[in-house]
């Protein structure tokens, strides 16, 4: 049907034409998936025409606050509350929050917060916050360093940036981890087998750098 814009109906043998739209969302790394055999490269690529990146919650603070007023709206009209509003050391802690489970994540927590609160308005006490929290201190500056690191990498423009940066982080965490592949794979929080991939890409597994060698001699004889 994607390729071809028509389908056949069960009992049929004539294609009838279809005029559709098709809107995908993932939170996975499909590129990463691919490579791992893990999601089929001939759909991604009939899928992935113009792709979206919708950064996590968390990067965006200005949109917090309107989301949550849109499911107080939304719940207090359902469960016939009335008009609730949040307190103000309420909205300080939505704001201070991780949300590790994006939007989803704050829709329930407003849910259940107008579920137990006594009044019309909510109280910090009366979230359940469990997820992630921002941390205010080293990895703070970390961050503003290692941003600040690549700035001046992307001033300099070097040729095949991202493969740089990749290789970098993969051979970096590879000898930080004494080369085992399970411990490094858990500390990029990716699959192993995206991990042997990378590492046969960038020539760190002992078979693919004895395969480069017997190449590059060949191609000198």
């Amino acid at each position: 049907m994607l390729q071809e814009r028509e389908v056949v109906k069960v009992g049929s043998r004539q294609p009838v034409p279809v005029d559709v739209r098709i809107i995908a969302a993932t939170n996975v790394n499909l590129e990463q998936a691919v490579a791992a055999s893990h999601f089929r490269a001939d759909l991604y690529y009939r899928f992935n025409v113009a792709t979206i990146y919708l950064s996590p919650l968390r990067e965006r603070p200005g949109d917090i606050m309107p989301l949550a007023r849109h499911f107080l709206r939304i719940y207090g009209d359902r469960l016939g509350y009335g008009e609730i509003k949040l307190a103000p050391d309420t909205e300080v802690t939505l704001l201070n929050y991780d949300w590790p489970g994006n939007i989803r994540e704050l829709e329930n927590a407003i849910h259940r917060a107008i579920l137990v609160c006594p009044g019309n308005h909510l109280r910090p006490e009366d979230f359940q916050l469990s997820g992630v929290r921002i941390l205010e201190h080293e990895p703070v500056v970390s961050m503003t360093s290692l941003e600040s690191a690549l700035q001046r990498l992307c001033e300099q423009a070097p040729p095949k940036l991202f493969e740089l940066l990749e290789e970098t982080v993969i051979r970096t965490a590879f000898g930080f981890c004494e080369e085992n592949q399970v411990q490094t794979a858990r500390l990029l929080d990716i699959s192993r087998n995206v991990l042997r991939h990378k590492l046969g890409l960038y020539g760190m597994l002992p078979n693919a750098q004895k395969k480069l060698s017997v190449a590059y001699s060949e191609t000198e004889a």
